[in-house]
């Protein structure tokens, strides 16, 4: 049996328990709409977010047979005019809208593909799913430990298909690497190293407040976020920064690596330890640190993380991967492929082997093929699978802000440290409401 048939969704107690929260408040009051039924019905689908990843997303969504893209939104004219232009070049005319609300009370909209900043994910994917929507919702899901669960629990109570965009669960090395791993053959593995050390040109440097782009809905752009004025430090990419919208390069990268840690351990997003140390060394226009290390502490095993932005050249010579180091060797593994170093011969190497497949347009695959069989276990990244690591990712991020090693209670759903269990939950501003958990 491979990785592709196992079924990673672990229900950790960090994402089912907790607190209710408040039922969202919107200004349409949505209809309970039915379960497609028809294998060969036309999927049309709708793009919210769409400068970055979500343009991305929803182009591999459409190069699936029977899936037409019949509208965008976004709350950037100057984005949504140029990509409604980049369609109608390819024969395709769509309707465009600036307040995602038009999308999801449109009958004729089957699925969305959300790929907005982190703190509108959770938001809008309740939302999609109440009003019958499946939904493609990037990574990380959500920018609290509370808007993982409220997003379980939305998909749970509306049996929509959700799939997280965390696409590499979809390229067969890296399955192929997690199957090694649990052959036994490394022997026994006391710790994984995951890490990113990236180079995202400039530093960020402190810029003074102003006004919005012309064309731009800053209001409609900051939804649930607190107010405050337009700083072009906060909008578009490096919006990912600022704990008002984001969780930085740990919960950016650290859903993509450290899903495969836990993968390759077969570990919930529940240690029973968190530390983490960190600085701004690079970036003093931004919130999150740019040099971070954090712990987690499992029973019989540690998941190390580390990311630098702007130095080095990273561990094992390469930018990002995972290292599940065992008493017979080392299983490197990163998007370019994976190898095994022995350690003092205890077993044979094995060589490099390199990526064979396009890790997003596969994932894109199984989305829609879902969408069609309703086969909600042939998912490649569930709901639930996003909800653990974007989790564990919050957690480390709680013990940088806080400066304590925390000690999580899975009973209660919150951690042993008054100031950590401020930060589980985001708080909504501008009239907007969490939806319940």
């Amino acid at each position: 049996m491979t990785i592709s048939r196992r079924k990673f969704i672990h229900t950790a107690a960090a994402v089912a328990g907790g607190a209710a929260v408040s039922p969202v408040i919107t200004d349409f009051a949505y209809a309970e709409r039915p379960i497609r039924s028809a294998a060969a019905d036309k999927i049309r689908v709708a793009a919210i977010g769409i400068n970055s990843m979500g343009w991305a997303d929803v182009n591999a969504v459409m190069k699936n047979p029977g899936v037409e893209c019949v509208a965008l939104c976004d709350v950037d004219r100057n984005v949504l005019d140029k990509r409604a232009a980049e369609l109608a070049g390819k024969g395709m005319q769509v309707k465009t809208f600036s307040d995602y609300r038009r999308i999801l009370d449109s009958k004729d909209i089957d699925a969305v593909v959300i790929g907005t900043p982190d703190h509108w994910h959770c938001l809008m994917m309740a939302e999609a799913c109440d009003a019958g929507k499946d939904v493609y919702v990037e990574k990380p899901i959500g920018n609290s430990i509370a808007e993982c669960r409220a997003m379980v629990a939305a998909q749970q109570r509306t049996n929509r298909v959700v799939q997280v965009g965390q696409w590499q669960r979809s390229q067969k090395h890296f399955r192929d690497a997690v199957d090694f791993v649990h052959s036994g053959k490394l022997g026994k593995v006391g710790l994984v190293k995951v890490w990113g050390y990236f180079n995202y040109g400039n530093p960020i440097l402190k810029q003074p407040d102003g006004s919005a782009p012309t064309g731009v809905d800053y209001g409609l752009w900051l939804g649930p976020a607190v107010t405050r004025p337009f700083n072009p430090n906060r909008f578009h990419g490096s919006f990912r920064w600022f704990w008002d919208y984001a969780g930085g390069i740990m919960t950016d990268w650290g859903v993509h690596l450290l899903d495969y840690a836990l993968l390759g351990m077969k570990a919930n997003a529940t240690p029973k330890r968190v530390s983490a140390s960190g600085a701004m060394l690079r970036n003093p226009g931004a919130e999150t640190p740019d040099t971070l290390t954090a712990l987690f502490e499992y029973d019989d095993f540690n998941i190390q993380w580390e990311h630098v932005i702007g130095y080095g050249a990273g561990i094992y010579n390469r930018q990002h991967g995972i290292a599940f180091m065992g008493e017979n060797g080392t299983l490197i593994v990163d998007r370019q492929g994976w190898e095994v170093v022995p350690y003092e011969k205890r077993m044979e190497a094995v060589p490099f082997t390199k990526s064979s497949d396009n890790g997003l347009d596969e994932h894109a695959k199984n989305f829609v093929e879902v969408i069609r069989s309703r086969r909600m276990e042939d998912l490649h990244a569930p709901i639930q699978a996003g909800a653990e690591v974007a989790t564990l990712s919050q957690m480390g991020n709680i013990a940088y802000r806080t400066g304590n090693m925390l000690h999580w209670n899975a009973q209660k759903g919150e951690f042993d440290d008054s100031m950590a269990n401020q930060l589980i939950t985001s708080e909504y501003h501008n009239g907007y409401k969490m939806p319940r958990a």
